[in-house]
């Protein structure tokens, strides 16, 4: 039992850190994105030197790609354990209420399309703060620079992302948790049952 509380414990620190790590990249990225006066143009010609903002990017998009798939795995992993337990036929009711499906539901729809939505921004951003040469720039030969707070807004998503997803993990592991303690006192009811 205590394992179970400290393996927990320990993925649920695992995700808020990726998560913590992605957004400071998102707000660190926002700080030492290119500026305006950086652009250099010489007639239709423009171009802009790559930024440090395309590191941070680059690593908010790593800690947020890995604590996504560190939570879902979690997530996926009870669903195929309590699939196998109904198939043997050992699974035990659910007794909590009948919204916390709908619950989890909503935050894995929420988790998901935050995780989209942010990862989009991020890679958006992250790509036009790459170098952008003369005559190339960074689509159809325009130079294009990332407007204010799309890292700050891709921070937002990401905290919203990880929020969703830890919260599914807690409800998750609850779920198991009670139908678990539910599943012993049934089966220490049904010992005394066939006693007396």
């Amino acid at each position: 039992m205590e394992k179970h509380q400290y393996e927990l414990v320990l993925i649920l620190f695992i995700v808020a850190s990726l998560g913590l790590v992605s957004i400071i990249s998102c707000i660190a990225a926002e700080i030492k994105k290119t500026k305006e006066e950086e652009l250099t143009v010489i007639g239709r010609l423009c171009h802009l030197p790559e930024s440090q903002a395309f590191g941070f990017g680059v690593a908010a998009l790593i800690c947020l790609f890995a604590a996504q798939m560190v939570g879902n795995l979690i997530v996926c992993t009870y669903f195929c354990s309590r699939e196998r337990k109904k198939k043997s036929g050992s699974d035990f009711s659910i007794s909590s209420k009948a919204k916390t499906p709908t619950i989890w539901m909503a935050l894995a729809c929420i988790s998901w399309t935050s995780f989209v939505m942010a990862v989009t921004l991020l890679s958006s951003a992250t790509s036009m703060s790459r170098d952008q040469p003369y005559g190339q720039g960074w689509l159809d030969g325009q130079c294009y620079l990332v407007k204010q707070g799309i890292y700050i807004g891709s921070g937002i998503l990401v905290l919203i992302a990880i929020g969703s997803t830890l919260g599914l993990i807690i409800i998750i592991t609850t779920m198991r948790q009670t139908q678990v303690d539910e599943g012993s006192k049934a089966k220490e009811q049904s010992k005394l049952n066939t006693k007396s």
